[in-house]
């Protein structure tokens, strides 16, 4: 039998991927998920708990009955466009329910966790690539409450003396997640898409009449935002890397997870037109609250501590592997 661990969000886009890679690397995963943004078809490769992550009782009791060891946490609102709205929903769920989960953790003395966190902690950085050294100064809900999470743990780990326990976490700050399973599984299904990819393979596909680019007069090559993308298999590897090294003993860090390229929007409209052959059409609306211009890393972190480098994180690779999700012959029942 191998480690049991807990993924809060494991229905979910990100956290069903990281599912099978613990799977295959001979962990047993065990998903605990509201599904208000997740979906139970996703959940393949162990049992899924239906649960909220500001209960901590319930939280408590999974982690007791599954014999869990770790926990990965994935639960969270992630959209920063709807963060500066709706900021409330935002410290409710992302702040809030981290509480609630260290509680529950605390109660079951389970004290070795990997936490998705953001490039979005780094707001506007005054260079590139972005190290991890670089000063956090979030510029939208989004990304404070990201902060305030990893500061929540480091907290924790802190205090963790005063009742005998070794409190010790990965953060891992990701820069922006596309992509699908290769072996095709599992792909991005979000209620409302939001992401840049499959926003421009349903624009080209004709299942979304254009892609919106907002903001054309950044200060980058072509006036778009430049984001770096990380492919979400690599995302997933990534974190079991991070897991193996808390439990091999690790000390707690803090670690950038992208590719160290940036692409912009322009340049990933031209991918999506490359590789599927219809170029998706596109409508130019004024930059949004909260968007950076560019945001790069710096991977050389991940890489000495974890050994962790991309495999599939080239631009076309990953909208290769998302394209069949947004076929224009597919309904949305088919993603997971």
């Amino acid at each position: 039998m191998g480690v049991t661990v807990l993924l809060t969000g494991g229905a979910g886009y990100i956290g069903s991927h990281a599912c099978k890679a613990l799977a295959a690397a001979g962990f047993e995963p065990v998903a605990f998920d509201n599904l208000s943004r997740g979906h139970a078809d996703a959940v393949r490769w162990g049992p899924l708990v239906k649960g909220s992550v500001g209960d901590a009782e319930a939280v408590a009791d999974a982690l007791t009955r599954y014999d869990i060891l770790a926990v990965m946490h994935f639960a969270a609102k992630a959209y920063v466009g709807e963060s500066v709205t709706s900021p409330w929903s935002y410290y409710g769920n992302n702040v809030c329910g981290i509480i609630g989960l260290l509680e529950g953790c605390k109660r079951a003395g389970v004290f070795t966790f990997v936490f998705s966190s953001s490039c979005a902690v780094y707001g506007v950085p005054p260079r590139l690539p972005i190290t991890e050294d670089t000063l956090p100064e979030p510029v939208n809900p989004y990304g404070r409450t990201k902060l305030m999470g990893e500061q929540m743990l480091l907290d924790y780990a802190s205090a963790g003396a005063t009742y005998n326990a070794d409190c010790r976490y990965v953060a891992l700050r990701y820069f922006n997640v596309a992509g699908a399973d290769p072996d095709g599984e599992l792909g991005e299904r979000h209620d409302p898409e939001t992401h840049l990819v499959p926003l421009a393979l349903l624009a080209a596909n004709g299942r979304h009449p254009a892609l919106e680019i907002f903001g054309t007069d950044y200060d980058t090559p072509d006036g778009t935002c430049v984001r770096d993308y990380i492919h979400v298999s690599d995302l997933a590897r990534a974190h079991v890397l991070a897991l193996q090294h808390l439990l091999d003993g690790g000390p707690s860090t803090t670690l950038n997870l992208g590719s160290g390229r940036g692409y912009s929007v322009r340049e990933v409209v031209d991918a999506v037109a490359r590789v599927t052959g219809r170029t998706p059409p596109v409508v130019d609306r004024p930059r949004r609250a909260g968007d950076p211009p560019m945001l790069v890393a710096d991977p050389a972190k991940a890489r000495e501590v974890l050994g962790f480098v991309t495999e599939r994180s080239e631009l076309d690779r990953m909208v290769a592997d998302a394209a069949p999700w947004f076929a224009a012959d597919q309904t949305d029942a088919r993603s997971a």
